[in-house]
């Protein structure tokens, strides 16, 4: 294999300094005279010099890595968001150092602690930040901004989807379409904020409605006999399933398959994220869709006025769902 061509080759064969060439890739190419930096870009050319960007960036003080630590790189959320900080993270000449959790503290753990090695310059966390002490130390080094879940005890920006109004938007709709018996499907209560808030949200506005009747489930192994159950019990009215999240979606609408429930006959459905594959099924699965590319240049953007010596108190940033209209929530009489 070919040796990788250094500095000193391109300074000897250009007949310089080290010190010359370090000018000449770097910020101070002014300094050279013209013949100097022909040589230098001659000897480049011919030995196909590839400067080490990141040595050159922490001799600098500065690595245009951006980290992101994820809880569940396999959820459809987190990755439409990533690629949302990607995208801007490229545009203003950054790059991001992604690590996923798996929703293992002991990875989470291990990754800050790679994180801090590559010298990133700001962190986007969308975890539920059980290691408390090594975030607050990484934030007392760099910015750091939340996406999606709020850490109480970590004082930084927050990224994020309106849960109290994308909750209000689908009892809205559900109740004029005739719905009266509605579920709300989670995955599992883990200390996630933006869970909270909808079981919350969604508790509360089955309260102040006392023609409707409500309850909350999880995505547990129980799921598939408690909406069986759910199925067969009579009720107010029309029954709809209201989905938390794309995994609580993809897991109900797997059950009601498996329960021989035609889809969107017997039970409506409407779903919190917009998914690819939602328009698919049956008649098509309404949803709340959350502007998932939207949040993540966002979160990218706070973090880069941050890192720009922005001083200004923490900040949240709440955005709206819209409203996709589709076969699964027809109008009941």
């Amino acid at each position: 294999m070919r040796s990788r061509v250094t500095i000193n080759d391109v300074a000897t064969l250009a007949g310089v300094s080290k010190a010359s060439v370090s000018r000449f890739i770097g910020e101070d190419r002014q300094l050279l005279s013209d013949a100097i930096a022909l040589r230098i870009e001659h000897a480049i050319d011919t030995l196909g010099y590839r400067p080490n960007q990141m040595a050159r960036g922490l001799k600098r003080g500065r690595t245009r890595l951006i980290g992101m630590l994820v809880a569940d790189i396999r959820n459809p959320y987190s990755v439409a968001v990533m690629h949302g900080v990607e995208t801007a993270c490229r545009l203003h000449g950054y790059s991001l150092v992604v690590c996923n959790t798996d929703r293992n503290d002991e990875q989470e753990r291990v990754h800050l602690a790679a994180l801090r090695s590559y010298n990133i310059e700001g962190l986007i966390v969308n975890t539920l930040g059980h290691h408390l002490d090594e975030l607050r130390q990484l934030h007392q080094e760099l910015p750091m901004v939340l996406v999606d879940r709020k850490v109480e005890q970590l004082h930084s920006d927050l990224v994020g989807l309106n849960n109290a109004d994308a909750v209000q938007q689908a009892i809205n709709h559900l109740d004029e379409r005739g719905y009266r018996d509605i579920v709300l499907v989670s995955e599992q209560q883990d200390g996630t904020s933006s869970r909270l808030e909808r079981v919350t949200a969604f508790n509360s506005l089955i309260a102040e409605r006392t023609h409707l009747r409500g309850q909350v489930l999880e995505t547990s192994d129980q799921l598939g006999s408690q909406l069986q159950a759910f199925l067969a019990a009579p009720g107010p009215g029309p029954k709809a399933l209201f989905t938390g999240n794309g995994v609580a979606t993809l897991t109900c609408t797997r059950l009601l398959r498996e329960l021989d429930c035609p889809l969107f006959e017997d039970i409506g459905l409407i779903a919190l994220d917009e998914l690819d594959w939602y328009p698919l099924v049956g008649s098509g699965i309404t949803s709340l869709a959350q502007p998932t590319h939207e949040i993540g240049v966002t979160a990218f953007e706070c973090l880069l006025n941050r890192l720009r010596g922005d001083h200004e108190p923490v900040r949240s940033f709440d955005f709206t769902a819209k409203l996709i209209v589709r076969g699964s929530t027809r109008p009941r009489p």
